[in-house]
């Protein structure tokens, strides 16, 4: 991974944890279109809640180094 999405992944763990309750176990970006802070972070992930495991794709929108809003499939 490169160093430039270490920061954007870790904005994404701490929205799921905080938004969702998901302690994230894996997270593996598919996609980054994310510039200066803005724009879209595509990823495939497997997450736990309550000790349950589920596998996702999740598309995190950021403006300014925020997730603003996020989109999510089951895989």
């Amino acid at each position: 991974m490169p160093d430039f999405e270490e920061p954007l992944i870790e904005v994404a763990k701490r929205y799921l944890k905080e938004e969702y309750g998901e302690d994230t176990v894996s997270m593996d970006v598919t996609d980054n279109d994310v510039e200066d802070g803005t724009g879209v972070l595509s990823v495939d992930c497997t997450v736990s809640v309550h000790g349950m495991t589920s596998d996702w794709s999740k598309e995190f929108l950021f403006k300014g180094g925020k997730v603003t809003r996020m989109s999510y499939r089951m895989r």
